[in-house]
């Protein structure tokens, strides 16, 4: 069993200082520090880092508009490429071995942007899926890894919703018929 941890979405304009979703920001203050245990346990296990980042064109060439998501994402101007929104919060790195993925389009991370052949040619069949959001991009991504036969599991503190009691809700209903549900404790405890 060979594990990858996965963050989505972990970006200052999503839930750093240049975030314009304040109730996002609230939710996964608590999550970060988490987070960044985890990646430091892994990189210290020389598990694998992948970072998934949602970024626009500047001129928005190309930028998905068929949901309602999008659409209020396009205008904005938040997570354009090569501007500090779009940067990973720095408490989370990058650091020198991990690997980093842009999206350009739709809210899975895996298929689109290469990360799937990533994780198959680093050997990984287990995804430690982190980050935002459990409303919608946390969601896809656990059953988009669950239909390529990835093992999922998420550790609660390491993911975060709005409001924080539906993303609870969430993950004991939906998630965790498709994922294990642990914590970082737990998933650091097993690199150790």
């Amino acid at each position: 069993m060979t594990a990858a941890v996965v963050t989505n979405e972990c970006q200052r304009g999503a839930i750093g200082d240049l975030a314009l979703w304040p109730a996002l920001v609230e939710a996964a203050r608590p999550m970060i520090p988490s987070l960044a245990r985890l990646i430091g346990a892994a990189r210290d296990a020389r598990v694998p880092v992948i970072h998934c980042l949602a970024v626009r064109r500047a001129d928005l060439r190309g930028a998905s508009t068929n949901a309602p998501l999008f659409q209020v994402a396009n205008r904005t101007g938040g997570l354009r490429v090569g501007t500090p929104a779009a940067e990973l919060v720095p408490e989370l790195g990058p650091g020198p071995t991990d690997l980093v993925f842009p999206k350009t389009h739709g809210v899975g991370s895996l298929g689109s942007t290469g990360v799937d052949a990533a994780l198959r040619n680093l050997g990984a069949d287990e995804i430690v899926l982190t980050g935002v959001s459990v409303n919608v991009a946390i969601q896809a991504l656990a059953f988009e890894a669950v239909n390529l036969g990835y093992r999922v599991t998420i550790p609660r503190d390491a993911v975060a919703g709005v409001p924080p009691s539906y993303a609870d809700e969430v993950m004991k209903n939906t998630l965790s018929l498709v994922a294990t549900l642990t914590t970082v404790e737990e998933t650091s405890a097993r690199w150790r």
